[in-house]
């Protein structure tokens, strides 16, 4: 059966998310440019042992508003209250990864556990990470000269959204989801970027988390896994083989397991 979606309201704006599944809460947040719809082969899969809680963040896919990462903990708290969930396992990934550590250091007590893909640098204030991985001005200018058809066709040649496997639903399911971004980030005034994130906070989160890189991601953000790895107390850190950025769609199979490992884990601990 296919899961319907639903909005709820955050302020002024309307955000999409879907809710499936039951049992302890899995909250999946996507990257820059992506949607929910990239977390489809996990929902399949994962929520039938959990309940798999899935958004849109303001200004990607079918929710309204203007991208800024600065206010996505005040809609995933919302979130949160909406659905009355007391305490989830929150997997972010790339920049939703910052999502995710934003909300367990400012409410740990929302959050039993963190799972990181493919993370930025977490005491990085630019919205994304540096120009040397994602590079917005040359986007915005791309954008303003040639317009969004031509920002596309570049931005599907980046290592953070380039496929690795050859399988054809991921490739189209990928192409429908980066033609939904309306890109109000890069057309418009740039977003208010977050608050920086102090390092010796990350030496102060005691949860369990489990670091998620591929194999075959940039240099930069798997040495960034390791970094996390070693920085904050209780991480463990596996790679998905044959992976890029967009890891659990090059590989779900091994994505899905080292996620369903490390909530079986955290269930045994629990008991």
């Amino acid at each position: 059966m296919q899961t319907l979606d639903q909005y709820f309201t955050s302020g002024t704006l309307r955000l999409r998310y879907r809710d499936e599944g039951h049992g302890s809460a899995l909250i999946l947040i996507h990257g820059w440019t992506l949607d929910l719809e990239m977390w489809q082969p996990q929902a399949q899969e994962l929520s039938r042992a959990c309940r798999v809680i899935r958004y849109d963040r303001r200004g990607f896919g079918l929710s309204s508003g203007h991208p800024s990462l600065a206010e996505d903990f005040d809609d995933l708290a919302e979130l949160l209250d909406h659905l009355q969930v007391r305490t989830a396992v929150v997997l972010g990934m790339s920049q939703g990864a910052r999502v995710a550590l934003d909300l367990a250091l400012r409410l740990p007590h929302r959050v039993s556990a963190l799972i990181l893909d493919g993370a930025p640098n977490p005491t990085d204030v630019a919205e994304g990470g540096p120009d040397e991985e994602v590079p917005r001005a040359r986007y915005r200018e791309l954008i303003r000269t040639q317009g969004m058809h031509a920002f596309r066709r570049e931005w599907r040649n980046h290592p953070f959204v380039r496929l690795h496997t050859n399988d054809v639903q991921a490739s189209e399911l990928l192409a429908q989801i980066l033609a939904r971004y309306p890109a109000h980030d890069l057309r418009e005034t740039p977003p208010r970027p977050p608050v920086a994130i102090e390092a010796s906070a990350l030496n102060l989160l005691r949860k369990p988390v489990l670091i998620l890189n591929g194999e075959l991601d940039t240099e930069i953000r798997r040495r960034l896994g390791l970094i996390l790895s070693h920085a904050l107390p209780f991480a463990t850190r596996d790679v998905v083989p044959q992976a890029g950025h967009l890891a659990n769609l090059d590989n779900p199979r091994a994505y899905n397991d080292f996620v369903r490992q490390f909530l079986a884990r955290l269930a045994r601990a629990a008991a």
